[in-house]
């Protein structure tokens, strides 16, 4: 049947399973606007503030859901104002499309209005990313989009798309299945035996999970292997909800702000099985002693990631889950009675303080107490975010949506928009600060267009929280351009987008506002206020090691 190329767009959409798409119109993109209209009884559009917000929109509803998230985007500005959560999706692994309209073919590279090169823009932070200049090759450069986004080691892929092709027509055949792009993947696995005897010998286990365990689905695995080993966990930022913050030998957060039993832990083990991580350096700091006392097994779906920063011992590649399941084949039940007292140890050595009065600590642990398992929360960056790595008990997988590789401030609210979408619209928390939340707060406007049940707790410290800890400690106190100075009254600012806000002061207005929250349909903002000085710790200053940690502030 032929159809103009907006149209095929649509319908093959359609075909790859997409249910909901995030976007901004323009002029380059009205003929997909127009067949968006007719086919929205099969497929959702959600209007978005900005470009960007749309983005991490479509990000945090691919982590949520496990589908590829689809954002689109008009030429130029709209174009460029999608790059830095496709940046976000890419050093996050997340599977997302971009679609982005262009001006016609005869009109490139003449300085044409709103055109801007947005393939050679985006290229170092894709997968892959088409221009398509014919409409013969619409159908399949969205089916190869689609696959290569999904396929190994996950991430986002571009498609430009300008007008005259979106008008042409061509022959449009659902039943079409484009020649497969997939890479011929070795995966090695050829280690088992030298794997068996350094089992053997070990006596203090540790397996460090990340979010490559979460993409291929391998929790259960994760665990076993935990519970075969005797082994402690250690997760990094991207794998927190690999492993149930009940699991008594789940440690939590490794690296610069991990826990204290998780990062001691870690320091003297012996072994160290790393899944599906690449060893950042917010994780290991000085290279040169991560590993000193240890064996090194890293199994991950890149090769790439291999020896890149840390060389072990023994390296496997593939699909994290079949990997794990061949090593569970073989791998026998080992105890080590010794290390899991030591483990208890580090676990009772209370080095962060309780949650006593109006902390982070008290609030994050309120806000959870008033979740379930099912839960998405979503952040932004700063000291929210890792006070949420500390103190938040996720019990499942997919319900964490924060920035790890690009850290970017301002993507939560977008992510929390697409996370409570992708989680069938339940209540959604988003844990931000007030300078992060400053970044796209314009997407308030979105949550309440879209009736969307969020919780939006704002850390209100009135300073940049993070960059101030660090002026702190490490720049004698010299805070330059981080205290805020402003007066933004975010309830009003929240009434003003036309959802409820209320501030908050101590632990007796928190409940009462997220008793409010949880009776509400909307989005509601709680203004929280802390004092300037709270801080992260432990903390392990950037290329230092455990030894080196400050658990005071």
């Amino acid at each position: 049947m032929k159809m103009n190329g907006a149209r095929i767009l649509v319908e093959e959409l359609i075909h790859q399973g997409v249910e909901v798409i995030f976007g901004y119109p323009g002029g380059a993109v009205l003929n997909i606007y127009d067949e968006l209209y007719l086919a929205s009884d099969r497929i959702r559009h959600v209007l978005s503030a900005h470009e960007q917000g749309a983005a991490h929109a479509a990000d945090g509803y691919a982590r949520a859901s496990g589908k590829t998230g689809v954002v689109l985007a008009t030429s130029g500005p709209g174009a460029t104002n999608l790059v830095t959560g496709i940046a976000n999706a890419y050093l996050d692994s997340v599977p997302m499309v971009a679609i982005t309209g262009n001006v016609a073919v005869s009109s490139l590279g003449k300085d044409s209005f709103q055109e801007v090169d947005i393939v050679g823009i985006t290229q170092p932070i894709v997968k892959h990313n088409f221009m398509v200049r014919d409409i013969k090759d619409l159908q399949q450069t969205i089916q190869e989009a689609f696959e290569i986004a999904n396929d190994g080691r996950k991430g986002p892929v571009l498609i430009d798309i300008p007008k005259n092709v979106q008008a042409a027509e061509w022959e449009y055949d659902p039943d079409m299945k484009a020649p497969s792009v997939k890479k011929a993947r070795k995966t090695s696995i050829s280690s088992l035996d030298e794997l068996l005897e350094m089992v053997k010998k070990a006596k203090r286990p540790f397996i460090y999970a990340g979010g490559g365990v979460i993409a291929s689905g391998a929790e259960k695995e994760v665990l076993e292997l935990s519970r075969r080993l005797d082994a402690a966990v250690g997760l990094s930022m991207m794998g927190l909800t690999s492993v149930p913050a009940s699991y008594p030998l789940n440690l939590g957060m490794c690296g610069m702000h991990g826990q204290y039993a998780s990062i001691m832990a870690q320091s003297q083990c012996d072994l160290l099985f790393a899944v599906g991580v690449r060893f950042s350096d917010r994780a290991t700091g000085d290279l040169n002693e991560y590993t000193s006392k240890c064996m090194t097994v890293h199994i991950d779906i890149d090769r790439a990631e291999i020896g890149k920063n840390v060389s072990p011992d023994i390296s496997m590649w593939g699909d994290v889950k079949m990997i794990l399941q061949r090593i569970l084949d073989v791998l026998p039940q080992c105890e080590h009675p010794d290390w899991l007292r030591q483990i208890e140890e580090y676990k009772s050595a209370e080095v962060l303080p309780p949650a006593k009065g109006f902390s982070p600590r008290a609030i994050i642990e309120e806000v959870n107490r008033h979740g379930d398992a099912d839960t998405v929360v979503a952040t932004d960056v700063g000291q929210h975010q890792m006070w949420t790595m500390q103190f938040y008990k996720f019990e499942k997988p997919q319900r964490l949506l924060t920035s790890g590789g690009l850290g970017t401030m301002g993507y939560g609210l977008g992510a929390a928009i697409g996370g409570c979408i992708a989680n069938g619209r339940k209540r959604t928390v988003l844990f931000t600060g007030d300078g992060s939340f400053g970044m796209n707060l314009n997407e308030m406007a979105t949550a309440v267009s879209q009736n969307l049940p969020l919780t939006i707790v704002v850390m209100n410290n009135d300073v940049l929280g993070m960059v101030r800890q660090w002026q702190t400690i490490f720049y004698d106190c010299h805070y330059s351009h981080t205290t805020l100075d402003r007066r933004t009254d975010f309830p009003a600012l929240a009434a003003a987008f036309g959802a409820k806000g209320v501030s908050a002061h101590t632990m007796e207005e928190l409940k009462k506002a997220l008793d409010e929250a949880d009776q509400s349909d909307g989005p509601v903002l709680i203004d929280c206020h802390i004092g300037m000085d709270e801080k992260v710790l432990p903390m392990i200053p950037p290329g230092r090691s455990a030894r080196d940690m400050i658990v005071k502030g």
